[in-house]
């Protein structure tokens, strides 16, 4: 799956160091993994380079699937092949699906509680802040160029503000990011 991805980065590590990073981030990443990958993968560990976590990411979100969990399978298949990708994958899977098997019968018999949904809606207030502070970071690491800039500018009018189909925004942006950066190393 990462063949197209050209990771640079060439980093020592375990089959085992690789499963407990994963579960490391399915715990403490719960309800947005997303921004902790980006931490733990590039300025932590480096792992992945910004530029290659940006490309894995961008692969990661045009395939079907929530793109964390492509995002690990990507990395790693990268370092440790196929048994990489099945590790990265349960260890990101297994702490979560406990975690919520547990929540949802707690749910079940406390969800009316008030200072219940008062804790739900301040948990969806941070996790929503820790994704636009996600996005913030690889906008700014992204935009080298006008045109890297403008592409980003278009998609988030396209599926933010004008709520467009994601593969119509996609169907059209991809082509012209291809485009432009072909141009730019031209």
């Amino acid at each position: 799956m990462d063949s197209t991805i050209n990771f640079q980065t060439s980093v020592a590590m375990t089959k085992k160091d690789l499963f407990l990073c994963f579960l490391y981030m399915g715990l403490v990443g719960f309800g947005g993994v997303l921004p902790w990958a980006r931490r733990i993968l590039v300025e932590q560990r480096k792992w992945l380079t910004s530029d290659e976590f940006a490309e894995a990411l961008s692969l990661g979100q045009i395939l079907p699937g929530p793109n964390v969990v492509n995002l690990s399978i990507m990395v790693g298949r990268r370092f440790h092949g196929a048994t990489g990708a099945v590790l990265a994958l349960c260890g990101l899977m297994l702490a979560p699906l406990a975690i919520i098997l547990i929540l949802a019968e707690l749910y079940g018999h406390y969800g009316q509680v008030v200072a219940v949904q008062h804790a739900i809606r301040g948990t969806a207030a941070a996790s929503a802040g820790l994704i636009v502070a996600m996005g913030y970071n690889m906008v700014t690491r992204q935009a080298k160029t006008w045109r890297t800039s403008g592409v980003t500018a278009l998609a988030f009018v396209g599926s933010g503000l004008l709520a467009l189909p994601l593969l119509m925004v996609l169907g059209v942006l991809v082509p012209l990011g291809i485009f432009l950066s072909w141009w730019d190393k031209k």
